[in-house]
């Protein structure tokens, strides 16, 4: 079978999830192997701030927080997205308002945001899918103008950028995702990135369960307290030792992704089968993706599944992700749409998501393609 996924491995990984347990003695967070995730993520995103978090869904609770989203806000993001984009911003008691995507890219339509503003509105929550950018010009120009925070949810863009900007630096503040579906994983875990110094301290004491610990550590005052609402929001050392072997193999994990997704698209725009039967991806000018995830686009619903089924049979593991969230139970009490769901149900119904990983050979990828070609030919 070729697998969908496989997590991340570097080589280190065990070697120094060792030397935290046994040299370090140091399994809670913010230890040597954490400050050394945190620091690179700094340099390589240029961001103020850096902090490691359980999950990605935590580093966007802390967002949400930061922002002061409050009962009777409201909220902008793209329902083509994983429920923690909205769950954040809906436990602190705001109304999600969901528009429609750009078929081209999966991301929300830049061109709809405005519609949606309302005297509520208090935050725009782009979501970069498949490591490819949003328009963030335009998305931060109208959050400029209508005096709005920008939360980017850039689980899958670690390593990708817009206009030269790493993606996750550009809005207010950026929320990573290190789940072990991720590009760099370590088993569960995500960041928040504060773009400026502003709101630094206050993340700081979010993420260490509303105490001013930190500064205690650093020696800033004499005694820790309680100073404001938060939560646990520190990975485990154990955790963060499992990143940091990736993290330092950074660019070698993202060339070899790279090559495979080349690959991919290399062979499939090339067959005369799949040319006006399957939809590439499409990537803008001034985006650098990271090859997270490769996807082709079916005719329909009903063409998608029966390509699945005929690819599970050849021993293929092909999935779909993410049913829209303004039609999911939650999403129709948490939210509503605004506009018109021109794109948004139609194009999830029709996308695909091939193997794409880093324990997948060369060969898996051509045999893929040869079997999804063999589908299309014969029909």
């Amino acid at each position: 079978m070729i697998n969908f996924n496989e997590p991340t491995f570097a080589g280190n990984e065990l070697e120094y999830i060792s030397d935290a347990v046994t040299r370090e003695h140091r399994l809670c967070g913010d230890g040597k192997y954490t400050k050394l995730c945190n620091s690179w993520i700094e340099q390589n995103t240029k961001v103020s701030k850096a902090m490691l978090t359980t999950s990605c869904t935590h580093a966007l609770e802390i967002a949400a927080m930061l922002c002061e989203i409050g009962p009777g806000d409201e909220v902008i993001m793209p329902s083509y997205t994983f429920c923690s984009t909205a769950d954040a911003f809906v436990l602190r008691g705001a109304k999600i308002v969901f528009v429609d995507i750009r078929p081209d890219t999966m991301n929300i339509d830049e061109n709809l945001i405005e519609n949606a503003i309302t005297e509520k509105t208090k935050a725009i929550v782009p979501v970069h899918y498949a490591g490819v950018a949003c328009e963030m010009d335009k998305i931060m120009e109208i959050a400029s103008r209508h005096n709005l925070k920008v939360v980017e949810d850039a689980a899958q863009g670690v390593k990708a950028s817009y206009k030269g900007k790493a993606l996750g630096s550009i809005g207010d503040y950026g929320c990573f995702s290190f789940h072990e579906t991720k590009n760099y994983c370590m088993g569960e875990g995500g960041a928040i990135l504060l773009r400026d110094h502003d709101g630094i301290e206050r993340a700081e004491i979010i993420r260490e369960k509303g105490t001013n610990r930190s500064k205690f550590f650093r020696g800033q005052i004499d005694k820790y307290t309680w100073v404001d609402m938060g939560s646990s929001y520190l990975p485990s050392e154990l955790n963060s030792a499992y990143l940091w072997a990736q993290l330092e193999k950074a660019d070698e994990i993202l060339e070899d992704r790279m090559e495979k997704w080349n690959l991919y698209y290399q062979s499939l725009s090339s067959s005369d089968f799949l040319r006006d039967r399957v939809e590439l991806p499409y990537i803008p000018e001034g985006c650098d993706h990271n090859a997270h995830m490769f996807y082709i686009k079916a005719r329909d619903l009903e063409e998608r599944t029966k390509l699945i089924a005929f690819l599970k049979e050849n021993g293929i593991n092909a999935v779909f992700h993410y049913v829209p969230l303004h039609s999911a139970e939650a999403g129709l009490k948490f939210g509503r749409f605004c506009g018109e769901d021109r794109y948004t149900t139609q194009e999830s119904e029709r996308l695909l998501r091939l193997p794409l990983h880093n324990g997948l050979s060369l060969d898996d990828v051509s045999i893929t393609v040869s079997q999804i070609i063999r589908y299309y030919s014969s029909l």
